[in-house]
C-alpha cells in the first residue's frame, strides 16, 4: 500500500522540493501543506505533490490541524510528518502526536532536543564534554555564575534557532545591559565561553539508528559574530570526515535515540587548552539538530561527495536503506559576502577565475542572508589549499589584509 508523507511547507527553503521528488519517485503520496498559492509553486514542486493544502498562514495552528485532518479523510492514514526545518520541529512532533503518526518525535520527545540546557544530559550519557551552563534567572545569580567560569560568557535563548539574539558578554556591565534589554518571556541560557571552530556531524539515520550516509561541515569563523556584526560567512563540506567526529556523531545519535533522521549535530573542535573540557584539538558538545543543515548544505554535500541525499533520505523512508554509491571526495566551500563591502574582485571577476570551481551563485533571501550573506557563492576543489586561497580571493575588501581561514 502506498504510503502518505505530508511534507510542510515544501516550498522554503527553495530546494526542499527535491525532497519530495525522490519520495514521489519512491512510490510515496506527497501531500503538501503551506501557505504559498498553489499557483506560485514552481512546476517542479507541482510535478512532486500528489495535492497540496493552502493554509492562509503556517504559523496559524488551527488551518494547519484542519488541513492534516482534510489530507486524512480523502487520502486515509498518514504514515509520515515531515518539514525538515527547525522551525517547524515542535509542531511537526505536536502534529504526529495528534494525529498518532508514530515514525518520527513526539510532542513529549521536544524538551530533549530542542533546550539546549537539557540536551547536555543525553551528550554526557555518552562521555561527550559539554560546557558549564547557568539558566539566567537573577542578576546575582549569572554574575555568581561568572566569577566561577570567568569572562566572556555566551548568552542566547534556551530554546532557540541559529544564532538570533545570541551575545558574547564581555564584563559585569555588558551582562547588566543584557538584563535590561532582554525579551520579557524568553528563557536564556548563559555558558562558558569556548574558543574552536564548529565541526558538524551530518547524517541520514536509519530506524534502527545506524548511519546510511556521513560526512561533515566545518564553519572556522562563529556565526554569532557573523549575526552580531553583519560580517561575511564561511564554511565547507570535508573531503573526509573526522574519525572522532564521526565517533562522537554516531554516539550522539544513538543516547538521543535517533531513528529515521536527517540530522546535524554540532561540535567545538577546541582553539587551545580549556580546563575541565580537554585539550587543543578535542571535540566539545554544541547542539543537535534534528533536521538537515541549513540553506543549500544538502547540495553542497551532493556536490563535495558525487552522490544524491535528497534521494538517500527518501529511500530512507521508503526502503530504511539505499543502494546509492557516493562518488568522488572533494571540499565544497560557501562564502557569503556582505552587501556594502569594497571587496577587490566582483562578480565577474570571481567567475571568470573560479568559474571551472563555481557549482552555485546568487542572491539569498533575507530571512537566510542574516546569518550567511547576501551574495553566495559554493565551489568545489580537490585540496584544501585550493579552497582557503578561494576564500582570501573571494572575501577580500580594499585596504584589507586577505583573511585569515583556519582557526
Amino acid at each position: 500500500m502506498m504510503k502518505n508523507f505530508v511534507f510542510i511547507s515544501p516550498n522554503f527553503p527553495t530546494n526542499y522540493w527535491l525532497f519530495c521528488r525522490e519520495l514521489k519517485k519512491n512510490g510515496i503520496n506527497v501531500l503538501g501543506i503551506g501557505d504559498q498559492p498553489y499557483e506560485e509553486l514552481t512546476q517542479d514542486l507541482k510535478d512532486s505533490l500528489c495535492e497540496y493544502y493552502k493554509v492562509s498562514n503556517l504559523e496559524n495552528d488551527d488551518e494547519v490541524y484542519r488541513g492534516i485532518a482534510f489530507l486524512i479523510f480523502k487520502h486515509g492514514p498518514i504514515q509520515w510528518l515531515e518539514s525538515n526545518n527547525e522551525y517547524w520541529l515542535e509542531r511537526d512532533a505536536r502534529l504526529r502526536t495528534a494525529f498518532h503518526i508514530t515514525t518520527g518525535f513526539q510532542e513529549e520527545d521536544i524538551p530533549g532536543i530542542k533546550y539546549k540546557s537539557k540536551m547536555k544530559t543525553f551528550y554526557q550519557r555518552v562521555g561527550i564534554p559539554t560546557a558549564r551552563y547557568h539558566l539566567t534567572d537573577t542578576l546575582e545569580n549569572c554574575l555568581a555564575f561568572t566569577a566561577q567560569v570567568g569572562y566572556p560568557v555566551v548568552v542566547k535563548p534556551d530554546n532557540g534557532v541559529g544564532a538570533s539574539h545570541t551575545y558574547k558578554i564581555e564584563n559585569d556591565q555588558q551582562l547588566e545591559e543584557f538584563f535590561t534589554h532582554k525579551e520579557d518571556g524568553v528563557s536564556y541560557i548563559m555558558e562558558e565561553y569556548i574558543m574552536g571552530e564548529v565541526n558538524s556531524y551530518d547524517a541520514i539515520i536509519d530506524s534502527n539508528g545506524n548511519p546510511l550516509f556521513e560526512t561533515g561541515n566545518v564553519t572556522p569563523w562563529s556565526i554569532m559574530d557573523i549575526v552580531n556584526n553583519q560580517d561575511n560567512s564561511i564554511f565547507y563540506i570535508l573531503k573526509d570526515l573526522a574519525e572522532d567526529t564521526r565517533i562522537a556523531g554516531r554516539a550522539t545519535a544513538k543516547s538521543f535515540g535517533v531513528k529515521s533522521r536527517f540530522v546535524h549535530f554540532e561540535f567545538f573542535r577546541l582553539g587551545k587548552d580549556h580546563e575541565g573540557l580537554g585539550k587543543k584539538g578535542q571535540l566539545v558538545a554544541l547542539e543537535v539538530n534534528m533536521r538537515p543543515c541549513g540553506g543549500f548544505t544538502p547540495d553542497m554535500i551532493d556536490y563535495a561527495h558525487g552522490t544524491d541525499v535528497y534521494k538517500i533520505w527518501a529511500d530512507m523512508i521508503a526502503f530504511d536503506r539505499t543502494e546509492l554509491k557516493p562518488g568522488k571526495d572533494a571540499f565544497c566551500a560557501f562564502a557569503g559576502r556582505r552587501d556594502g563591502k569594497a571587496f577587490i574582485l566582483n562578480h565577474q571577476a570571481i567567475i571568470d577565475k573560479y568559474g571551472s570551481h563555481i557549482k552555485m551563485s546568487g542572491r539569498l533571501p533575507d530571512v537566510l542572508a542574516e546569518a550567511m550573506g547576501n551574495q553566495i557563492y559554493l565551489a568545489v576543489f580537490d585540496t584544501k589549499e585550493e579552497m582557503d586561497e578561494f576564500f582570501a580571493d573571494i572575501l577580500k575588501c580594499q585596504e584589507e589584509e586577505a583573511p585569515e581561514i583556519s582557526c
